[in-house]
């Protein structure tokens, strides 16, 4: 063909590959952009067949949507296809082409015009495989996983788990998406639909409900909530629920025992102590000794009932995402140990203030860690101090002491490393307490010692 004249035809298509073929599909003509496209050199592949250079899985159909765009009578039909076009290295292209019957008689064939797509083809994919194995996930998960509007007028997900949890089929959830509030106990609907009434204000929230009217409403789940905003405004509600009905029931089961067996070692212990005071009147000698090591060890019983209460507290805790300041935590723990322990000496060296990720009980924990110091103190008149250091990311709590230095297995207790079995070779339930507070803040443990004395690190995630 001349090249003067369809080469100006075609300037405007020289960003893409732009091709002309004649009604048998050979190439005629094809322009530079076949070369940094595919590596071809464009005179080379002019008089080739172009449909052997498309994928063997996408030739038939590049091929019949060709042939119908030369039988048809339109004079400016035009058809899109997107194939994999191989490369000169034996790899393949995604390109998407369109195709056009332009009837210029200098042309003498088709102009096929191709971009690459292959970018676009592989993101595509790549989303389509990540919905799947979302849906596949969704759809063997045990927890209810959802989506609203911001007005909770459209249920715009929602995985078959609804209906075992809630008692109420997932079609009727679509036909009303508030539905879901009949399956709610009664006496708990007021709070959650104050929790609907945050997230569409733009406020996350979480909270726990008894639900599904088939199972007398004994059923507890933990629900959390995150609104999605797009330029400050609330256009879905997204969340998942989880049955924690057998959490519920451990924690009720636990608190009974704990009263229980708090109210018993309580009553019975003061039997014994006030016995035991009244036998201190009289005794003397060995007996006064004795009598005095009886009333030791039941103080100490009733200061472990009272401990294990706070171990209980924590551990029935709801799981929520919590902060705290960390200074403040270290403020009062210290000001309740100065006044049980006028004559200890508490050095402090803490900013104003600084937000850790984990429980109010931290305050607990670092109040454990300088009783240990004090009750186990080589010295009459002990000395703590209690600083914090900080990152971007973490919060380092030191407790340092001149006690003797931790035992192993006390300390195995407090980085986490003793069986639960063996608790009872441990010197009281302090150490379990501080493990469990600063794991329950997803946290860790250091314990250094020497001679003079032990350090204890709580190393905590920096509240974002």
């Amino acid at each position: 063909m001349d090249d003067s004249e369809p080469t100006g035809l075609l300037l405007d298509y020289t960003q893409d590959k732009v091709a002309v073929l004649d009604e048998s599909g050979t190439y005629t003509y094809v322009n530079a952009a076949a070369e940094h496209i595919l590596g071809f050199d464009p005179d080379a592949l002019v008089g080739q067949d172009a449909f052997e250079y498309i994928h063997p899985e996408d030739r038939d159909e590049v091929r019949t949507r060709f042939e119908a765009l030369v039988r048809t009578d339109d004079e400016f039909a035009a058809d899109t296809a997107t194939y994999r076009h191989r490369a000169s290295d034996g790899s393949w292209v995604w390109l998407e082409s369109r195709m056009s019957n332009l009837t210029d008689s200098e042309l003498r064939g088709y102009v096929v015009s191709s971009r690459v797509v292959t970018d676009r083809i592989e993101a595509e994919r790549e989303r389509r495989e990540t919905r799947e194995r979302l849906q596949e996930l969704a759809d063997t998960t045990d927890d209810v996983l959802w989506m609203f509007d911001g007005d909770w007028s459209e249920l715009l997900f929602c995985n078959p788990a609804y209906e075992s949890v809630f008692g109420a089929s997932v079609e009727e959830l679509e036909g009303d998406p508030q539905s879901f509030l009949e399956s709610v106990y009664p006496p708990d609907r007021p709070v959650v639909e104050e929790a609907m009434g945050c997230l569409s204000d733009g406020e996350p929230t979480d909270l726990e409900m008894r639900v599904n009217p088939s199972k007398d409403y004994n059923r507890w789940v933990w629900v959390q909530g995150e609104p999605i905003l797009r330029d400050g405004e609330v256009v879905r509600i997204a969340g998942f629920t989880r049955d924690v009905t057998d959490r519920r029931r451990r924690e009720r089961q636990l608190v009974v025992i704990d009263n229980f067996l708090r109210h018993n070692i309580r009553n019975q212990l003061n039997v014994v102590l006030g016995n035991a005071e009244t036998l201190a009147a009289d005794a003397e000698g060995e007996a006064a000794d004795r009598t005095a090591m009886i009333r030791r060890a039941g103080e100490a019983l009733l200061e472990t009932a009272e401990k294990q209460r706070d171990i209980v507290d924590v551990l029935t805790a709801m799981p929520r995402t919590a902060t705290t300041d960390a200074c403040e935590a270290v403020r009062e723990a210290v000001g309740s140990v100065r006044d049980r322990y006028p004559s200890v000496t508490v050095e402090t060296d803490v900013p104003a203030s600084v937000t850790v990720e984990g429980p109010s009980e931290l305050a607990v924990a670092v109040s454990e860690l300088v009783e240990n110091g004090i009750r186990h103190a080589r010295t009459e008149r002990p000395w703590v101090a209690v600083s914090i250091r900080t990152t971007p990311d973490r919060v380092e709590l030191s407790v340092t002491d001149e006690a003797a230095p931790i035992p192993e297995y006390d300390r195995k207790v407090l980085l986490g490393d003793h069986e639960m079995s063996a608790v009872n070779h441990s010197r009281g339930c302090g150490l379990w307490l501080v493990y469990w507070i600063v794991d329950l803040a997803d946290g860790s443990i250091d314990h250094a010692a020497d001679e003079d004395g032990n350090t204890v690190t709580l190393s905590l995630h920096r509240a974002s």
